[in-house]
């Protein structure tokens, strides 16, 4: 490949360190597709034959055949993916094979391909996270009254419902979803035909390849579209930030599976066993989605690094690009498909989960706005009464309400007995009915919000206002 311009030919050191077809053989699907692209827009501008664009063409089809059937082989003699094609079709075809590379370089056909396999990896993240949200959205409409305790600082705060807790994920994948769009709308520009940095003298149409690849334009200058990695690092960014609310997912049903919550009962076909105490169930995918979590950032971490330095254009460091953001991809593939399965398959303890949200005293808030509510007092007065309450009540080891009246009434006089209809979890939860609030008629419009932005029916054949 180097031509006449090196005496000798790499020692096997640079050999090694300079080829990249262990990882860019990835790649082949997007490397055909730019070619087939390129050789058609050539022929179309008549940069090259229609006899040779025929030959080239049907011998690309036949290495996507060969490389389908067999694998793409690693010959590191020829580095990386773009020369292994272009070698192979030399051996089908002839002299013609040199044409392809006519008017485009390396630089722009691996920003080409690579920006079409980042492309491909959003949709299937956005995919993934779509099933996931499925998944969270059905189990919140089935415990939309389904009492838990809420927490903060890992205490327990005020009773909320399992529905409610489960649509907070689902707000957060939201979320992501937003960024995953928002990434592949600034991803969708073609770099082809940028060549090596300056563009190219020849007549070429860059409009005709990008529209043909499905790109919304072609990139706007050469420097940057053959030096630019933004579009790999946003997905690593989405992935990353994803990565962290699975992992916060995960750690809630690592802690909710453990004996001391009894919260949930994560299916058999996702967990493990111990090989000395034949008791134990294991979270191990959570666990492992957690860990993922770690990975997929320091890919992130990785990819910023090695561009943070590069001056215009492209330097040989951008081949280091590829590695984090597979790995990341395929760490979130299996990290959204375990959550999937989990959430979808979990059995939750509902009568324990009441229970512990009976503990704890978490209708103390409630106490606290009846006293704002019905005795007129501000509520910072009303917070001093209601700590004074519920250190009698732990003091006697009772809950709040189970305090006798007389009990309560000598604390503040001010309190009567209709602070028990207040007092309850129950009621707790339905007095939370503000927009985005736990209470289940809240749970239930969010959750039909939900299904319908998703393409499900809704539960109540509407999706609210």
């Amino acid at each position: 490949m180097w031509g006449g311009r090196f005496a000798e030919g790499p020692s096997a050191i640079m050999r090694e360190i300079n080829a990249s077809i262990p990882f860019d053989k990835a790649l082949w699907r997007q490397d055909i597709a730019a070619s087939e692209a390129h050789v058609a827009m050539l022929a179309a501008q008549g940069i090259v034959s229609a006899e040779d664009a025929r030959a080239i063409s049907d011998g690309l089809a036949a290495i996507a055949h060969e490389y389908e059937r067999d694998g793409v082989p690693e010959n590191w003699d020829l580095e990386d993916i773009h020369m292994t094609t272009e070698a192979r079709l030399a051996e089908l075809i002839g002299p013609a094979a040199g044409r392809l590379h006519t008017a485009r370089s390396r630089n722009d056909q691996v920003a080409t391909d690579f920006r079409l396999w980042v492309r491909e990896a959003l949709d299937e993240m956005d995919a993934g996270l779509a099933a996931l949200q499925r998944a969270l959205v059905t189990r919140a409409g089935e415990h939309a009254a389904t009492i838990m305790p809420g927490f903060t600082h890992l205490q327990t705060a005020q009773p909320v419902t399992l529905g409610h807790h489960l649509m907070a994920y689902y707000e957060m994948f939201r979320r992501d979803r937003s960024r995953l769009a928002d990434a592949r709308d600034r991803l969708n520009e073609c770099p082809l035909g940028s060549a090596a940095l300056a563009g190219t003298g020849f007549p070429i149409d860059r409009e005709i390849t990008s529209e043909a690849l499905g790109f919304d334009r072609p990139t706007a200058n050469s420097l940057d579209a053959v030096s630019d990695r933004d579009f790999a690092l946003d997905y690593l960014f989405t992935a990353s930030a994803c990565a962290l609310h699975l992992s916060r997912l995960a750690e809630e049903l690592v802690l909710w599976a453990s004996q001391p919550f009894g919260f949930v009962r994560l299916p058999d076909s996702l967990s493990t066993g111990s090989s000395i105490m034949p008791q134990k169930k294991n979270p191990d995918a959570a666990e492992l989605v957690r860990g993922h979590a770690g990975r997929v950032i320091g890919c992130a971490t990785a990819l910023m690094v090695t561009m943070k330095g590069l001056p215009l254009a492209y330097s040989k460091d951008m081949q280091d690009d590829k590695p984090p953001v597979f790995e990341a991809a395929s760490l979130m593939a299996l990290s959204i498909a375990a959550m999937t399965g989990m959430i979808g398959d979990a059995t939750f303890a509902t009568a324990r989960m009441r229970q512990a949200a009976e503990m704890g005293y978490a209708t103390a808030t409630d106490l606290a706005d009846w006293l704002v509510r019905e005795a007129g007092i501000p509520f910072r007065e009303a917070h001093h009464v209601t700590g004074a309450v519920v250190k009698f009540a732990d003091a006697r080891g009772l809950a709040l309400n189970e305090v006798p009246l007389a009990d309560l009434a000598a604390i503040d006089e001010r309190i009567d007995e209709r602070v028990f209809d207040a007092l309850s979890v129950d009621a707790s939860v339905a007095a939370r009915a503000s927009y985005g609030g736990t209470a289940p008629e809240q749970v239930r419009m969010q959750v039909d919000r939900a299904r319908a932005a998703l393409g499900m029916e809704t539960l109540t054949g509407e999706a609210g206002e």
